[in-house]
């Protein structure tokens, strides 16, 4: 995917969603290079806690992932050079060298420029690693993994999988059964559903980060559509708890009447005062809700894995 083709797809998603009632746009282009630093800047807010439940898991079983699946390709879907993904690049490393083998990490990412950076990053720190950029979007129907000799483990982390809804989350797993071998991985990390106030306070941080990163995607539009009359001041972020969907729902609502045009579409657009666009669901799950959906796929869970808190989950699937 070229940057071309970026703004492409997100021209088709803006021209699809933002007319409808209310407007919606995929939380994927919340990830430009400038949300991609924010998003980072979350996961060390105290009031966000999946990223240290997940890390927890993964400090204490990446050798054990390592050893169970003995990939020698490890794919990320959405590029990162964290923790998370250094535990198991750690893991992996050690597994390779022990057997005298080379690993191979493959980011997959919608962000050139994210690509770009983590590729230079982990190439400087894991001299001995093969690294395998894709852009491309892996939400999308098509999805194509690189070759290896021996097995696959893609990577889907962050709970993540909670920003599809139930539809597209069941697309999801059978295009990716469909894109892996007999015999690859799935490791998948999912957030369980717990205290509403808790959830709230995890997408609405006191210190604003959160509201940074949700109203960066006005900034995208403006940038990727060439866009007049479109400003990040005339938007609040909004967070809340959908009971009778189980997720949280991250909304911008407009502060006063917003006259836009969006030159890449030649099409005028206009919400008023009040109004919302719906940029990210997060939909959290019961212990063996993903089970279920991931066997229905052909994707049986090996093993999962959760915090001492039971707050979140990492579960290993093979195909």
């Amino acid at each position: 995917m070229t940057s071309t083709t970026a703004d492409s797809a997100l021209a088709a998603d803006a021209a699809e969603g933002l007319w409808q009632d209310p407007p919606v746009l995929p939380t994927k282009w919340l990830y430009d290079e400038r949300g991609s630093k924010l998003f980072d800047e979350i996961t060390f807010l105290p009031e966000y806690y999946p990223t240290r439940r997940e890390t927890a898991i993964l400090t204490r079983h990446a050798a054990d992932i390592a050893s169970t699946t003995d990939a020698t390709m490890m794919v990320e879907l959405g590029s990162g050079t964290s923790t998370k993904t250094r535990l198991l690049l750690d893991a992996f490393a050690a597994n390779a060298a022990e057997h005298g083998r080379t690993f191979t990490y493959v980011p997959v990412d919608v962000s050139s420029e994210m690509l770009r950076s983590t590729a230079d990053v982990l190439a400087t720190d894991y001299p001995s690693l093969v690294i395998e950029p894709v852009l491309a979007d892996f939400t999308e129907p098509g999805l194509r993994l690189p070759e290896t000799d021996g097995s696959r483990l893609a990577a889907f982390l962050g709970g993540t999988i909670g920003n599809f809804d139930d539809a597209a989350r069941h697309a999801f797993f059978a295009r990716l059964s469909e894109a892996l071998s007999p015999g690859d991985y799935l490791l998948l990390g999912a957030d369980r559903v717990k205290d509403t106030g808790r959830l709230v306070a995890a997408y609405d941080d006191k210190a604003g980060v959160t509201a940074d990163f949700n109203r960066n995607m006005i900034e995208v539009l403006r940038r990727g559509l060439d866009a007049t009359g479109l400003f990040v001041d005339d938007f609040d972020h909004i967070a809340r708890w959908n009971p009778k969907k189980h997720r949280i729902e991250m909304w911008l609502r407009a502060r006063r009447d917003v006259d836009a045009h969006f030159g890449a579409l030649d099409r005028d657009w206009s919400l008023p005062a009040g109004a919302e666009i719906l940029t990210e669901i997060s939909t959290k799950f019961a212990p063996d809700q993903l089970a279920d959906e991931l066997s229905a796929a052909e994707l049986p869970v090996v093993t999962t894995w959760t915090d001492d808190a039971d707050d979140f989950q990492v579960t290993l699937s093979r195909r």
